[in-house]
């Protein structure tokens, strides 16, 4: 069950803090994210900043999480880079005692799996979907190339992207560790091809990766498939967990996922088909949806909103 650590902070964040008092620091140092959240009394997170990679967070906007088994630490995903990896590592060696056994990567962008080399170096275990580590495998260079643009040659310094080496040709993967029973779940392509999320049952906890986002707007990228990330989110209510891990924003309930990603996935996909089915134009359907005011809470949204429905018309057209 959740721990009271869990409901002590879902408090201050949903009910005391004002929306402005949570985004008055968003891009937060590397030495604040990598404070462990501790979520349950096996399951923890790193809050990631909910701006972009930055030199201040080292790339690490994103979520990494960690479960503690009687027998080893399972990581959920591994850090954007070799550097950040080993002091993730000492992060949770901060909590535990326990070895790092197996590091699980939920997605393909730069932040979720670069850092696997430092954690194969170490003897974890890398555990990936194939499908997974085709994408990481496909994109590799690229988000190598941008991350040491955005970061610096000496923060992507002795960076070298890591698969799996046997990865799960599989949809779903379950693995038991230490006690602990954890399901791996592609559902549909979303943030990119081969995403998937990771449920911990008897947590009643699942890490999403980018198909949840909370307190910032979630993004549609030429890679996405809008439809696939809300089929994700239906698979998500599904399993209706009492915690959601998002790949962005803090940790929260299903109410809260979905004023902020379900209920935001729901319109975009559905609007967008019937503009298309109708004969809009992309122009039309943009100024359509234009202004969506229950979503103007979240950070990015003046800059991302029109982008996000310019591209889902253009990725839905093409399907």
């Amino acid at each position: 069950m959740p721990s009271r650590v869990f409901r002590a902070l879902l408090a201050s964040l949903c009910i005391v803090l004002p929306m402005a008092a949570l985004h008055a620091e968003t891009d937060r140092s590397i030495d604040e994210i990598l404070e462990p959240v501790q979520l349950t009394d096996r399951v923890y997170y790193f809050y990631g900043s909910i701006e972009g990679r930055s030199p201040h967070n080292l790339g690490m906007n994103n979520n990494v999480g960690f479960v503690v088994t009687d027998d080893g630490v399972v990581m959920i995903d591994s850090g954007p880079s070799h550097q950040v990896a080993a002091r993730i590592a000492d992060a949770v060696a901060g909590v535990t005692e326990q070895p790092i056994t197996h590091v699980i990567n939920i997605g393909s962008q730069d932040h979720r799996w670069l850092g696997n080399g430092w954690f194969l170096e170490q003897g974890a275990e890398i555990v990936a979907l194939r499908r997974t580590a085709e994408t990481q495998e496909r994109y590799a260079a690229s988000h190598m190339s941008r991350s040491t643009r955005n970061l610096g040659e000496e923060v992507m310094a002795d960076t070298v992207p890591s698969l799996a080496p046997e990865p799960i040709d599989a949809d779903r993967h379950e693995l038991e560790v230490g006690g602990v029973r954890i399901e791996m779940i592609f559902t549909a392509d979303a943030h990119f091809p081969g995403d998937i999320m990771v449920h911990l049952p008897e947590e009643s906890v699942v890490f999403t990766g980018d198909v949840v986002y909370t307190e910032r707007l979630l993004g549609i990228q030429r890679e996405s498939d809008p439809a696939g990330k809300l089929a994700n989110f239906h698979q998500l209510e599904a399993l209706n967990p009492e915690i959601v891990v998002p790949g962005h924003g803090a940790a929260t309930d299903m109410a809260t996922a979905s004023r902020d990603t379900g209920d935001y996935l729901e319109i975009l996909v559905s609007e967008v088909r019937a503009g298309i089915e109708d004969w809009e134009t992309l122009d039309e359907t943009v100024e359509r949806l234009a202004d969506l005011p229950q979503f103007q809470h979240l950070l990015h949204y003046d800059a991302w909103h029109r982008a996000n429905v310019n591209q889902t018309y253009l990725i839905m057209e093409a399907q």
